[in-house]
């Protein structure tokens, strides 16, 4: 594990503690490279009052990226979007009513002017790497980190064709 710099300098917010199991792998990811990251439930329709106070202040907290993630309406990242003015990298979770669907739709189709970076429906990990590799354009040391993440995902799938190749598929 790398060394995590003072103050965080991503945020995660979700709406509800449902969303906890998807949002942890963007934390660990982030971790895992050496990031700093605060973690939040905010619930935009049901406290808005406390979201725009975290939107608002996340920049002077040092927040550089935040991921946030949220179903249904999923209106958290879009909204974090309109008033933080650095990246948001919104993930869309997957629901029971329509798979994941309406929370892409929601997250995606922003208006022109209010980017949000979107990743697949339930893609924790893919936002953590996405907002790493966000701060990795202006830190040499965490790209560095990044290309031995790359190096080990390699490693890992070598390894598994090599056991297929050892084994055969039916013994794999």
């Amino acid at each position: 594990m790398a060394e995590i710099k003072k103050g965080p300098q991503v945020g995660i917010v979700m709406g509800s503690d449902s969303d906890m199991p998807v949002m942890a792998k963007a934390a660990d990811i982030l971790e895992e490279l050496g990031i700093s990251c605060e973690m939040r439930i905010i619930s935009a329709h049901r406290e808005p009052d406390v979201f725009y106070e975290y939107a608002r202040t996340a920049e002077e907290k040092g927040f550089k990226v935040i991921i946030a993630g949220a179903g249904m309406a999923a209106h958290l990242p879009g909204m974090c979007a309109a008033i933080f003015p650095m990246p948001v990298i919104g993930i869309p979770m997957h629901t029971s009513s329509l798979g994941g669907r309406d929370s892409l739709y929601s997250i995606v189709q922003m208006p022109s002017g209010i980017p949000v970076a979107t990743v697949a429906i339930n893609g924790g990990a893919n936002a953590g790497l996405l907002a790493a590799k966000i701060l990795a354009t202006s830190d040499p040391e965490l790209l560095e980190r990044l290309k031995g993440y790359s190096a080990k995902l390699k490693e890992q799938v070598m390894a598994k064709d090599a056991r297929l190749q050892e084994k055969g598929y039916r013994e794999y």
